[in-house]
């Protein structure tokens, strides 16, 4: 089978084309392109990026992110285990909200500061 696609591992945006029977790449300029489009077929991850809601801060809310890239599959779960949690003022950025989400290896961590408004 042959799965067409457009790489995002840098601003090139090379067009991949990639034979699942072989796993041959073509179309990458660079050896990044052919992980990428192997991965994509194989087993694509993301990283997620969301907000957890904060009582008592100068803001309502802090964004988040997985520290790494998680399986596609998960990405709904690990969303409700985001929606589960509220902070406490102060959050610190690159505190761990929630470690080993999903059982995928990645910790969601704060990618803001938010202070208290007390």
């Amino acid at each position: 089978m042959i799965k067409k696609m457009v790489c995002i591992n840098c601003p090139r945006g090379c067009h991949l084309v990639v034979d699942t029977d072989t796993m041959t790449v073509t179309g990458n300029c660079c050896p990044r392109g052919k992980a990428y489009g192997i991965s994509e077929v194989t087993c694509p991850v993301r990283t997620v990026t969301s907000t957890c809601k904060v009582e008592g801060g100068v803001i309502e809310r802090v964004s988040v992110k997985t520290n790494k890239p998680i399986e596609k599959k998960l990405i709904f779960k690990c969303m409700e285990e985001i929606n589960k949690v509220t902070l406490k003022a102060p959050v610190e950025i690159g505190s761990v909200i929630i470690k080993n989400v999903c059982g995928s290896g990645a910790d969601v961590i704060a990618t803001k500061t938010v202070g208290s408004s007390l």
